[in-house]
């Protein structure tokens, strides 16, 4: 028999217009989630498969660990695995994370990782008659979330610069219940200004969420739009630790959010996937915040890495899509880009893949220095105008 919380939830669903059949694939998301991954790819992370031995900069992960301050902080929970939470981790984590983005400790929720909240947003705050806007070419697990639930969907292309064309995607859907914004954009890494994202969040209905990505902003100091959830009850912020600071096995991400939007989020089994959290992960992840001066270096030569190789393919006349601020950059090849991801592959160096919208075009991520020459000598061998 449902409880009354279940019954809540499908009532809640039924009542956006999602028929029975799409509830059922809302509950098994929630409720089952693993197995329906599996089965639909709804959530499927797009990088492929990893080659042993090749140099991968295809996933825009972090060419290093965790710091190594923050290793020995996950370590010590290692020896402590015998306890569920040796000593009040997660407040710990969410008081480190307060102290240093000045986010309410009550707006801050941590998940293990941030493709689960990512698509409970589109389960919570989009429906048939309530569609989703994102731009494209975007990370595209929210679009693939709504197209699986059956959930209206609208792909805004980006502006002449790269960035979420924020007029456009209210004008393509302004009755939308849910507003997406990557910033900085994966796949391009180019960043939608945050009076941009403000402009929408003014703007769009009163009762439409406006989502903002922000996986990626520890790579750039740009601005955050963390202030908008720490005031408003309308705009949920994502972040991950799996990017900077190096932790994308490890599995944790955070939402900011108030606490009523936290709440529906929450529906169903929100509660028992948030407790899941593994303890390594949030102890590491509570240095990691802290470290300034190690993110500052890390940025650095992340930057260093990146600009060395764009210079080298700018000089052999190969387009690269300018403005990137994050670990990752596109290379528009001027034809199709699979047989140059596959010819790069074939020098034992793996770059991403391309988007529907840009055939011609591969997203490469930055990887070590020594990552990065390996990728330059292996475009100079296989490269023919």
């Amino acid at each position: 028999m449902a409880t009354r919380d279940e019954t809540a939830f499908e009532r809640d669903l039924l009542d956006r217009g999602y028929s029975r059949r799409q509830l059922a694939k809302a509950t098994a998301l929630l409720g089952a989630g693993a197995a329906a991954f599996r089965a639909t790819g709804a959530l499927a992370q797009q990088a492929a498969k990893p080659v042993a031995g090749a140099v991968r900069i295809g996933a825009n992960e972090c060419w290093t660990g965790p710091f190594p301050i923050a290793a020995e902080a996950g370590f010590k929970l290692v020896t402590e695995g015998n306890r569920y939470e040796p000593d009040n981790e997660h407040q710990k984590l969410f008081d480190a994370v307060s102290a240093v983005e000045g986010i309410p400790v009550d707006r801050i929720v941590a998940w293990p990782g941030s493709s689960d909240p990512l698509s409970r947003v589109a389960v919570a705050f989009a429906s048939p008659t309530r569609g989703i806007v994102t731009a494209n070419p975007t990370y595209e697990a929210i679009w693939r979330t709504g197209d699986w639930l059956g959930a209206k969907v609208t792909k805004v292309p980006l502006t002449k610069d790269y960035a979420h064309d924020v007029k456009a995607m209210l004008a393509a859907d302004p009755n939308a219940g849910l507003y997406y914004i990557c910033s900085p954009n994966n796949p391009t890494g180019t960043v939608t200004p945050v009076a941009d994202i403000q402009w929408l969040a003014d703007n769009k209905p009163k009762d439409a969420i406006l989502v903002v990505d922000e996986a990626y902003i520890h790579w750039t100091e740009t601005g955050t739009a963390a202030k908008m959830a720490a005031t408003r009850d309308d705009v949920i912020v994502l972040r991950t630790f799996s990017k900077l600071f190096g932790m994308a096995g490890m599995r944790l991400g955070l939402t900011f959010a108030a606490p009523a939007l936290m709440e529906k989020m929450m529906r169903y089994d929100g509660g028992q996937v948030t407790a899941m959290l593994p303890m390594t992960a949030v102890a590491c992840g509570t240095v990691s915040v802290a470290q300034a001066d190690l993110i500052k270096a890390r940025r650095a030569e992340m930057i260093a890495n990146r600009e060395k190789a764009i210079a080298f393919l700018t000089k052999k006349k190969i387009k690269v899509i300018p403005g990137s601020h994050a670990n990752m950059f596109m290379i528009d090849w001027g034809k199709p880009a699979k047989p140059m991801a596959d010819a790069l592959l074939a020098e034992n160096v793996q770059i991403g893949r391309s988007w529907p919208i840009w055939p011609n075009v591969s997203r490469v991520s930055v990887g070590s220095a020594a990552d990065m020459d390996a990728f330059c000598a292996a475009v100079d061998k296989v490269w023919k105008a």
